[in-house]
């Protein structure tokens, strides 16, 4: 299982196994029961709202949460595939709440929207256009049901492809776009994490690790991206720091969900499975994605940058907005993150998009 998961851009899924690990069960739900009441919004023009509504053709899972609702909304499109923020959101959103309304989507085959409908309906859907179109749908109706004549467009990691592609479609639904383990080119994003895993490796005379990246080298090369090689690719990188910075694991994320009064055991355990769902069928997509030939883009951009990141490496993304043209652009370096930006660096994601992102929101507005 966790092999699978390792091709996940944020790595969401937890075992099956970990979703039982609850020796006392009751005090895991008073653990719950408190960051629900943490969590719920009292303000009296504010909104917290979670339901399911259609969404190209399947019923779909929103969940929507602000202190007001005059405030500018972010769309967050989450990563993976398939690897949702619902359930971990409660560990840096709150403060954002304060100024934006934040909509977090389930996509396809992920999170509470995976156990919608049968997985067997849903697998011939699983397509980077179909998602692209999803986003699109999703920002449509937000737009109407909470009377909005823009959106802030939030991608992390996978949902950095989905929102891009989003944002070149319909221009006209965002106020801006903010990349978060911005996707531009997946072969070079996968040979520069090679080359940072492999020279980690030498570094700390770690003979597991270079024994397991010299099997696959030279990688990429001209080789196929196969599911078997991006597994070994991914490994390295990410004990060496490359998802979490500093850290060879991310047990806060990856157990984070078990917390989450947004999502009972069940709904855990289908993180798993919509990962398996979607990760080999959206792989021969995924590996051929190149953001790089793209020279304008029609609404202002921020991109969120992981000093420390190696999942998603920040050098194709500062290439590509070096010489792209549009309204205005923005790089913002984070540099205590790697590739969990928002988690691990919550205070200045909040400053960030208060200095950077809710500007465009309100300029766009007059």
């Amino acid at each position: 299982m966790k092999n699978a998961l390792l091709l996940c851009f944020a790595l969401a899924g937890l075992s099956s196994a970990t979703a039982q690990e609850t020796p006392d069960a009751k005090n895991h739900a008073r653990a719950r029961a408190a960051v629900e009441d943490l969590q719920r919004i009292s303000a009296p023009n504010g909104i917290q709202e979670s339901y399911k509504t259609r969404i190209g053709g399947i019923d779909q899972w929103l969940n929507v949460r602000g202190q007001d609702r005059g405030n500018p909304i972010i769309l967050f499109v989450h990563g993976g595939p398939a690897a949702p923020v619902t359930p971990t959101m409660w560990q840096f959103q709150r403060p954002i709440e304060e100024y934006f309304t934040v909509v977090n989507w389930d996509q396809r085959g992920a999170g509470k929207t995976y156990g919608e409908t049968d997985p067997d309906a849903v697998a011939p859907t699983i397509r980077i256009a179909r998602y692209v179109d999803d986003a699109i749908e999703v920002a449509e109706h937000i737009r109407k049901r909470y009377g909005k004549r823009k959106l802030v467009l939030m991608g992390h990691s996978w949902g950095t492809i989905v929102g891009m592609g989003a944002a070149l479609k319909r221009p006209d639904l965002f106020h801006a776009y903010v990349g978060i383990g911005q996707v531009i080119s997946t072969r070079e994003n996968e040979r520069i994490s090679y080359e940072y895993a492999l020279a980690q490796a030498k570094l700390h005379k770690n003979e597991e690790a270079m024994k397991e990246l010299q099997s696959i080298a030279p990688y990429p090369g001209d080789q196929p991206i196969t599911r078997e090689r991006i597994v070994v690719a991914r490994k390295w990188p990410q004990h060496y720091g490359g998802l979490s910075a500093y850290r060879s694991t991310s047990t806060y994320y990856f157990a984070g969900p078990l917390l989450s009064p947004d999502y009972d055991a069940a709904q855990v355990k289908a993180i798993d499975q919509g990962s398996l769902l979607t990760l080999g069928r959206l792989l021969p997509e995924f590996v051929q994605v190149d953001y790089s030939q793209v020279k304008t883009f029609p609404i202002p951009v921020v991109m969120f940058l992981g000093r420390h990141d190696y999942t998603t490496p920040t050098q194709p993304t500062v290439d590509w907005l070096a010489q792209v043209k549009a309204p205005s652009k923005q790089a913002v370096w984070f540099e205590h993150s790697a590739h969990m930006v928002p988690w691990e660096e919550p205070g200045k994601t909040l400053v960030s998009l208060l200095n950077y992102v809710r500007p465009l929101a309100r300029e766009a507005q007059k």
